[in-house]
């Protein structure tokens, strides 16, 4: 199954409400995508917050050409989630660190 974003909602300081076509809906916080010439204009909120969902690509983008993997925004939105880390690193993003704490 490919991963597309279905819908996407600004919420606040580079975090967004992401719902994906496997059912899951999570907040992302994209502050961290934010580098390169591409992203640059998107450090400004008033800009980042323009995002939208393109139905072609099926993925967040931005007038000035900007995007993002699904992939990454979902990484982003379930990062903490321990039944996902597998995929994380097939995917190639690093999740190695991740630890489940038992303690009470």
């Amino acid at each position: 199954m490919f991963l597309h974003v279905i819908d996407a909602k600004y919420i606040e300081k580079y975090r967004v409400k992401v719902l994906f076509n496997d059912g899951r809906e999570g907040v992302a916080d994209l502050s961290e995508a934010l580098t390169g010439a591409v992203f640059e204009p998107l450090r400004d909120e008033s800009e980042f917050s323009l995002l939208r969902v393109d139905e072609e690509l099926e993925t967040i983008v931005w007038s000035n050409g900007a995007d993002l993997a699904p992939e990454y925004i979902y990484y982003q939105a379930f990062k903490g989630d321990p039944d996902l880390q597998e995929q994380f690193k097939v995917w190639g993003y690093l999740a190695s660190d991740f630890k489940v704490s038992n303690s009470i």
